[in-house]
């Protein structure tokens, strides 16, 4: 839908970018002209599949390849690793990745598994746009381990037997949440004791416990391998952790190697012993008496359900005296059942069994251990995660944010829920589709049980409640299944505060974690598609309107400190911390879906500007094998420094900057639902394969190095063109139908339509003309930045305070501040301004950059000629500010009536003498102004 302004006015709108509010031409028509909910109904467009879309040479298909070459390379069971320890399956030795991914991950590695689902979809976008046979077979690989890990979580795991000390040990693998369950309270009664085992750590996991008998949490005893200083500790206590008595052993326990581990409790005091010799002793008043009736006896598990041991046991016993340190010694060199001390009495397991559920106890007493999970069994056999189901659980009880202890699990699970319906999607293979149907079957069977009062807190709950973009993979889920439960699954995730306010055009978006409630708002546009709920519809325009542009950098990036700030705040929030990647990728979607509904051109310029710079810039331009190289934040403080490998390549935004690059030519052509007309987002070079209509449509263009771009038409069909005119489009845009210029009376932020019955070879040619512009912040408006056409330039520059620019001297009529730059040779879109170096941000390097500058006109200026008097400002800006906000003048006569009329206004203000304002009259009258 072409806008109806006019093309003067509407350069003149761009022109005046200077004086207005920053990015005012990106505001919806609709969100003008019409109150929410009465917007005119539109044609529905739809996508092309990536398959159909083929990228060109050119600046996108450079970033892409050098993420393709990660992909390509990277081994994806490293990756499949959480998975496999999680459901007890063997890793084959591949090494987890660092960061956020990984069983040793930020937050407790609660996110883990979130990697895996963004490389599945990176993949599957991958073979879609190329037809490369090996990101098919990677992710087939994933898929098809995925299924695996399923099915043995739906079993319980059996003991699984390794190398031992003396023959064979049980192996708890470390993921794997495993332990021995002793019956039969072994420990009740004791006055004195001895325990003892020989382990094998896997790692030095802090507070895993090799032993651990009581109650809860406040009355226990326990032995672990690693406390908070890395050294063992066996400690007792029936008043909580404050209360305990405790021995500490003097070294650390290795990780990888044998140790023999045992503590003596006898007559008020206690030893503990590593490799047969004494480590640490001390008083300990308290004797496993003391505590009473004792409910629990758990090797490998903690009263704290993180707390589990990873790695290898054997010989394992308990017994109801103290030995002597002979007999400890004697331990070094045979299982207890082969020394003089004999098996334990309480309990004594040789850890010889392979198979099986039980281990079986020697001591004599019958109290054969039940071997699994700590965690017990999936509630249902659908379940699929990198860890146990207790995040869930806990998620259901917790009624404040706690990130180390819950950390987004459904946020995980939509990674990996997409992950699978893109492979599907991709291969066809019907296992990926069998896990997708069994994940959503397993969410509804927990969230049904559920209250909406319960539902409404923990989506409610900052980073613990996050959910990502579930509701889209459900939807995309049940559009396959055609279940009932599953629609009603997606309604379940309604944040019903949220959806009102922002439905009803109140902005509440202030401290909200911004990529938490970025995503849910393309989910509600696909609800208002399967129930007809206008609510979810006008919530998702408004919000939009809500961030682009009050919330919005010049980059198209928002956020501050992942969080949304008030609305026409942005000098005030430019530091080391913004502009979140993932809520750029959010926000095209978002932005994509809207447009797909009501094409307004505002959409499609704001996804311009996006992906042009944010995401472009995201994606460093150098190769490497360990690493995505995107970054989390981008810096927007002078002088800041691009960081593409934060958290060791793992976090949220370097997985969707696996997608975004596999993706980038998503939004560039879209065909009416009735196929009758084409719509051409983005100049890019490009092949649309448009198989409903026969033709194809190839697009060679050095776009956006050059202002220009070529469609040719290979096939015959009658269709619209429908061909996007920027907002930021400068005179003489023009369109050329085989040589011939077509007339065009849209202005910019518009489409310029042609219909016709297109034959084999017609060639379409469109001149696109850059300007320079500077955008004010809202909130500071000498803090400014520089956009040439849909480029946003950034000074090259490694000081840290903003960069002084001046532009208005040698400004055209139309508006342009072009002529400020000098272009420097051989190399596109760089320029000097000065002495200072402008680039296009997205040129992905860690040089130092500006991407704001603080603009000083300190005098009156007109095509060089210096008036002499001095620029002074006013409460909407400058005097020269509001002169060209008047621009495009259509000849040097309008300039100088602008210039009159607004110096006599300034003069009878008081900003300027009689004789000020003679020459500022005679500097427009002496300013040659040839274009």
């Amino acid at each position: 839908m072409a806008r109806k302004v006019s093309r003067r006015d509407a350069l003149r709108l761009g022109a005046a970018s200077a004086v207005l509010p920053a990015f005012s031409s990106l505001l919806p028509a609709s969100a003008q002209a019409s109150p929410a909910g009465s917007a005119a109904p539109q044609a529905r467009l739809h996508p092309f599949p990536l398959s159909d879309v083929a990228l060109g040479d050119g600046l996108f298909a450079d970033k892409r390849g050098l993420l393709l070459d990660f992909v390509r390379g990277y081994d994806e069971n490293r990756l499949l690793q959480v998975f496999r320890s999680n459901a007890y399956l063997p890793t084959g030795g591949a090494v987890a990745p660092g960061g956020w991914e990984g069983l040793d991950g930020a937050g407790n590695g609660n996110l883990r598994g979130h990697f895996t689902g963004h490389f599945m979809t990176a993949l599957a976008q991958a073979y879609a746009s190329t037809g490369e046979p090996e990101f098919e077979r990677k992710l087939r690989t994933l898929i098809a381990a995925l299924h695996e890990c399923r099915e043995a979580l739906r079993t319980p795991p059996s003991i699984r037997s390794a190398p031992g000390r003396f023959g064979t040990a049980i192996d708890f693998q470390r993921g794997a949440y495993l332990h021995l369950d002793v019956p039969g309270r072994p420990a009740n009664g004791l006055r004195a004791m001895t325990f003892a085992a020989w382990v094998r750590p896997e790692a030095v996991d802090t507070w895993a416990r090799i032993l651990d008998i009581g109650n809860d949490t406040r009355t226990n005893l326990f032995l672990t391998a690693h406390d908070d200083g890395g050294l063992p500790r066996f400690a007792i206590t029936r008043d909580g952790a404050g209360a305990e008595n405790r021995i500490t052993g003097r070294n650390p326990l290795p990780a990888g190697q044998w140790s023999h581990v045992a503590v003596v409790l006898a007559e008020g005091s206690g030893s503990l012993y590593v490799n047969g010799k004494q480590a640490g002793s001390g008083a300990v008043p308290l004797a496993p008496a003391d505590l009473g009736s004792l409910a629990h006896c758990w090797i490998g598990r903690s009263h704290y359900d993180d707390r589990p041991f990873g790695g290898v046991l054997d010989d394992i016993n308990l017994w109801s005296r103290a030995l002597s340190p002979d007999e400890l010694a004697a331990l070094q060199q045979a299982r207890a059942a082969d020394t003089p001390a004999g098996p334990g009495d309480r309990f004594s397991f040789s850890c010889d069994e392979h198979g099986g559920t039980t281990a079986q106890d020697g001591s004599g007493s019958g109290r054969h251990a039940a071997f699994g999970r700590t965690w017990g069994q999936p509630s249902h056999p659908g379940f699929l995660a990198a860890y146990p189901e207790t995040q869930f659980i806990l998620l259901e009880s917790i009624t404040e944010s706690s990130y180390p202890v819950v950390w987004a699990p459904y946020y995980t699970t939509h990674k990996i829920l997409q992950g699978l319906l893109d492979g599907h999607a991709a291969t066809g293979d019907q296992r990926a589709l069998d896990l997708a149907a069994g994940m959503c079957d397993w969410m509804h069977s927990r969230l049904s049980r559920l209250t909406d009062a319960d539902r409404q807190r923990m989506w409610g709950l900052f980073s613990s409640g996050e959910f990502g973009g579930i509701v889209e993979a459900i939807l995309r889920t049940h559009a396959l299944t055609g279940r009932p439960e599953h629609l009603r699954l997606a309604q379940y995730f309604d944040l019903n505060s949220l959806i009102d306010a922002c439905a009803d055009n109140r902005d509440v978006l202030d401290g909200k974690h911004a990529n938490q409630h970025i995503p849910i708002f393309t989910g509600l546009l696909l609800m208002h598609d399967r129930t007809g709920q206008d609510r979810y519809r006008e919530a998702a325009r408004n919000f939009w309107r809500m961030v682009v542009t009050p919330r919005m950098f010049g980059i198209g990036g928002t956020s501050e400190r992942e969080f949304f700030r008030k609305p026409g705040v942005v000098a005030a929030l430019l530091n080391q911390s913004d502009a979140e990647t993932c809520c750029a990728y959010n926000m095209l979607k978002l932005t994509k879906e809207l447009f797909l509904r009501e094409q307004d051109p505002a959409y499609a310029d704001y996804y311009e500007r996006a992906l042009f710079n944010q995401v472009l810039g995201s994606k460093q331009d150098k190769a490497d094998a360990e690493k995505p190289l995107a970054t989390y934040f981008i810096g927007l403080q002078p002088g800041a420094v691009r960081d593409f490998t934060p958290h060791d390549g793992t976090t949220c935004c370097e997985g969707t900057g696996m997608e975004n690059p596999t993706k980038y030519q998503d939004f560039t052509y879209l065909a009416r639902d009735d196929e009758g007309a084409l719509y051409v987002n983005l100049y890019q070079p490009s092949a649309l394969r448009w198989t409903a209509k026969g033709v194809t449509v190839t697009q060679e263009t050095p776009f956006p190095y050059e202002g220009r771009s070529s469609l040719r038409i290979a096939g015959s069909a009658e269709f619209a063109l429908n061909l996007r005119v920027p907002a930021w489009v400068g005179p003489g845009f023009a369109v050329r139908v085989n040589g011939v210029t077509q007339p065009v009376s849209e202005g910019p932020g518009s489409y310029v339509t042609l219909t016709r019955a297109w034959r084999d070879g017609d060639v379409v040619e469109v001149d696109l003309p850059f300007q320079l512009r500077a955008e004010r912040t809202p909130d500071d408006p000498a803090v400014q930045n520089l956009m040439y056409g849909p480029v946003n330039l950034v000074a090259r520059d490694s000081r840290t305070g903003f960069l002084p620019f001046s532009l208005y001297p040698t400004a055209r009529l139309s508006g342009d501040l072009s002529r400020a730059l000098t272009p420097v040779p051989g190399d596109p879109l760089h320029f000097r301004l000065g002495e200072t170096e402008l680039a296009p941000f997205f040129e992905g390097t860690e040089d130092p950059f500006h991407a704001y500058f603080r603009r000083e006109e300190p005098r009156i200026v007109f095509d060089s000629v210096d008036s002499g008097v001095r620029n002074p400002a006013g409460s909407v800006g400058t005097f020269l500010d509001e002169v060209w906000a008047g621009a495009p003048f259509a000849n040097k006569g309008e300039f100088t009536a602008r210039v009159s009329a607004v110096s006599e206004r300034w003069r009878d203000g008081g900003h300027f003498t009689d004789a000020e304002r003679d020459r500022i009259m005679r500097a427009a009258a002496e300013a040659p102004f040839s274009e």
